[in-house]
């Protein structure tokens, strides 16, 4: 069979992406017509495939992606500097509710996790030390490391420190966002023990701190605060860390059904393949999971810009439905307080890649929660409740976003990348390359590659691979990230700092 050479995503689309690389004076067929090419195109841009006029909006995914800056001719390649966004400010949204049947058997899968003493599950069993503020970073790491050195790790997944710059200096919404994401953090069920370590005189006080947690498990979850140790606090906390490493390592896998896994959908350095391959490919395993009665969760808000009144309409009531309007215009709102426009997110990595506007990207990144309708719509810092689809507010940053879906209980996140990246969040961070180029010239960052679907591969015959990939990282296989140790956190900060 002879591999396509360009794609035209949706009957109503007005370009064509090129799935390898064209030149001037190429022809491609579209709409039962020729079209010559007037420029070369690089691999994963669009073409026009039929005369524009200034101001006419440009179809991609069956959508507006923005609209003509010049009058244009059929043939000519379409980028950032002919086509210009069609967003703005903040918009009033009606609700026209969409029922999706996503229509996909039960399939009776299981992953190997750890149980839990309040019922959750985790996909790893590793100890954490959680700094209450960024003063601790360093005593933190070096537990992290005599813990690692005496113990090595023989019985449990890993020990870990995740530093970070804050837990003083801060006020108000910044404060409790950094309270919210340390606690969420400290009761991820993928720690089978966590030291909580505390200077002592910071704002995010210790003793209010252990409060926020509720109901937590003192034999898994402890405390020291380092200013209340007479003398070397290094032998009292490692006095607690080897009693925490005792309990986690009597702790084994055993099968759990797959309703009980919980998934960040995530993506970043996209390219033009990324609404075409990747996001799909996650898309159609997201459906697949909340099918079993599993969970996923969609964030990076600011790039749903443009494509958010396809997830308004699939929200499963009009309370969820207000949530979402007010999840966006939000986001909005922030970046207009600062003096910044809402449509220039596309990043020059992402232009080179094929993306033009924040619509063709947005149209492209929801793909990744496929079709199944919205269950659950959350805040910065709030803990998943709801089965299902899910959706998160938090920015498009990678760390941060990442961190924000393993903090709302995510036990792993698929991150699509079409330019590639290695980094990780404290949970398993797999990266899906869009592109063949991708993920041969970085086996070393890449766990599954979608650009399969581009070299004559189908969709069908790929999500049973990628199911069963999630499943064996879900039981423990390492991701990239995990193997290479690229794991950290950040935390989302708006306020001032004292």
């Amino acid at each position: 069979m002879q591999q396509k050479t360009y794609l035209k995503i949706n009957p109503a689309d007005s370009v064509v992406v090129c799935l390898t690389e064209k030149k001037r004076g190429d022809i491609i067929t579209a709409d039962d017509r020729q079209v010559t090419l007037l420029d070369d195109v690089p691999a994963g841009h669009k073409v026009l495939i039929k005369d524009v006029a200034e101001g006419d909006n440009i179809i991609k995914y069956g959508y507006p992606i923005g609209h003509a800056r010049k009058a244009m001719k059929a043939g000519q390649w379409v980028n950032e500097n002919n086509l210009k966004t069609n967003l703005s400010g903040t918009l009033t949204y009606e609700y026209h509710p969409v029922d999706e049947q996503l229509d996909i058997p039960y399939a009776d899968r299981t992953f190997k996790g750890y149980l839990r003493k309040n019922g959750d599950v985790g996909v790893r069993n590793e100890i954490w030390i959680v700094p209450t503020v960024g003063c601790v970073n360093g005593i933190a790491e070096r537990l992290a490391q005599q813990l690692r050195d005496e113990t090595g790790c023989k019985d449990i997944d890993g020990v870990f420190a995740w530093h970070h710059n804050y837990g003083c200096s801060q006020l108000s919404g910044d404060h409790e966002n950094t309270r919210k994401v340390l606690r969420d953090i400290v009761l991820h069920p993928n720690a089978g023990g966590v030291l909580v370590l505390s200077l002592g005189c910071e704002n995010n006080q210790p003793d209010d701190f252990m409060q926020l947690l509720g109901d937590y498990d003192r034999q898994r979850v402890r405390l020291l605060v380092t200013q209340r140790v007479e003398g070397d606090e290094t032998a009292a906390a490692m006095q607690l860390l080897r009693e925490l490493y005792a309990t986690a390592s009597q702790d084994r896998r055993e099968d759990v059904p797959v309703s009980k896994l919980r998934v960040g959908l995530k993506c970043g350095g996209s390219d033009g393949f990324s609404g075409i391959t990747a996001n799909p490919l996650v898309g159609r395993f997201s459906d697949w999971l909340v099918a079993q009665g599993g969970t996923s969760v969609l964030t990076e808000v600011p790039e749903m810009f443009g494509a958010e009144t396809i997830l308004m309409n699939r929200c499963t009531s009009p309370e969820l439905f207000e949530k979402t309007v007010d999840m966006i215009n939000s986001f909005k709102e922030y970046f207009l307080a600062h003096g910044e426009p809402v449509g220039e997110n596309p990043s020059p990595g992402n232009k080179a890649g094929g993306i033009s506007t924040l619509e063709d990207k947005a149209l492209g990144c929801t793909q990744k929660c496929g079709r199944a309708p919205v269950s659950g719509v959350m805040d910065y810092g709030e803990r998943l409740t709801a089965h299902g689809l899910n959706l998160l507010s938090a920015p498009g940053n990678d760390l941060v976003a990442a961190t924000a879906l393993a903090a709302c209980g995510c036990h792993l996140v698929l991150f699509t990348t079409g330019r590639g990246t290695p980094f990780g969040t404290f949970v398993p961070t797999m990266k899906i390359a869009t592109n063949p180029t991708l993920a041969s010239s970085k086996p070393h960052w890449v766990d599954f590659s979608a650009g399969q679907l581009v070299e004559g591969r189908t969709m069908d015959e790929l999500l049973p691979e990628f199911i069963d990939k999630v499943i064996a990282v879900a039981s423990g296989e390492p991701s990239r990230n995990e193997e290479n140790g690229y794991r950290e956190i950040a935390i989302f900060k708006n306020g001032v700092t004292l």
